[in-house]
């Protein structure tokens, strides 16, 4: 269970992801949602692809570096079995599939812009992971 409490380092981070959307919204009119950004780049490649595969590629890059630099951000201590791990992947893939979009999407970049449909499926999303975080918990 994850009892640490740590605003500032949360703020710091929310506020990076904000910026980095509203920037690839205001420069390149493109949205930051990760499920589409993937399932996008398993169509036929075309000229378009190409800032996806440098988003997607900074996503990984930033955790390797991550993995290196601070390696202490990346602990946890999980007690779950490797096949719910999967399911839940598998769930939160049919739910992206199911609202259009993902947290990144919605949470972020279809909230900020008045989307009602955002507004929905990010209460669902907030719904459902309390509901999870209390029975895992």
């Amino acid at each position: 269970m994850v009892t640490e409490f740590t605003p500032i380092s949360a703020a710091l981070g929310g506020a990076l992801i904000g910026i980095a959307c509203a920037l690839l919204l205001v420069l390149f009119g493109k949205v930051a949602g990760i499920s589409g950004l993937v399932k996008s780049l398993f169509t036929p490649l075309k000229p378009d692809n190409v800032w996806k595969v440098c988003f997607i590629a900074g996503l990984l890059i930033a955790g390797i570096a991550t993995s290196f630099i601070a390696p202490e951000l990346l602990e946890g201590d999980l007690n779950i079995p490797s096949w719910l791990i999967i399911v839940a992947g598998l769930l939160v893939g049919v739910g992206t599939s199911l609202a259009n979009g993902c947290t990144s999407g919605h949470g972020v970049c279809g909230m900020s812009r008045f989307s009602t449909r955002s507004w929905v499926s990010t209460c669902v999303f907030m719904l459902v992971a309390v509901i999870t975080a209390n029975l895992i918990g």
